[in-house]
């Protein structure tokens, strides 16, 4: 059996990634590891009142994220899709290949927010740091601009 890592953040590209996921495992009689990774929020000594909040934030998004995995996860089920989930907590990159390596994915699913050159400059783009350390072939979903260029979108595909 095929496993299929498709990392998801509940962003626009989160639909189109578990469905292209979906897709793999179908074709591959595979099996869908949905992961989604909360970032602690990096917050400056300056804001210590603030972080009073923080892990009351931070909780909450993990509710949340854990409620949305599930619906997702169901919602393969219900298409007869062998699924599992992860949540974890902290930087994306290391703990997206790590997964990877601990499920012995074949496949690493996960989406292309489009964002500029620019930003991904100054921010970083997680897809590309998962391309260059990946383990295995990784699938990289366009950014869908909206609905009717998405059908004419297609996945694009990249070795690691």
């Amino acid at each position: 059996m095929k496993t299929i890592l498709a990392p998801i953040d509940f962003s626009g590209a989160t639909d189109a990634v578990v469905e292209e996921a979906a897709a793999l495992a179908r074709a591959n009689a595979g099996r869908v590891v949905l992961l989604t990774v909360i970032q602690p929020p990096v917050i400056a000594h300056e804001y210590a009142a603030v972080m009073e909040n923080l892990e009351e934030i931070t909780a909450a998004g993990e509710r949340q994220a854990a409620r949305k995995l599930t619906e997702l996860e169901h919602k393969l089920q219900v298409e007869f899709i062998s699924t599992e989930s992860v949540q974890l907590r902290g930087a994306p990159i290391p703990l997206i290949v790590e997964q990877a390596k601990k499920f012995d994915a074949d496949y690493i699913v996960m989406g292309s927010h489009g964002h500029t050159a620019l930003y991904d400059l100054l921010v970083g783009s997680t897809t590309h740091g998962v391309l260059m350390r990946a383990p295995c072939p990784v699938v990289i979903v366009p950014a869908v601009q909206n609905a009717k260029s998405k059908k004419a979108q297609k996945p694009l595909a990249a070795v690691a």
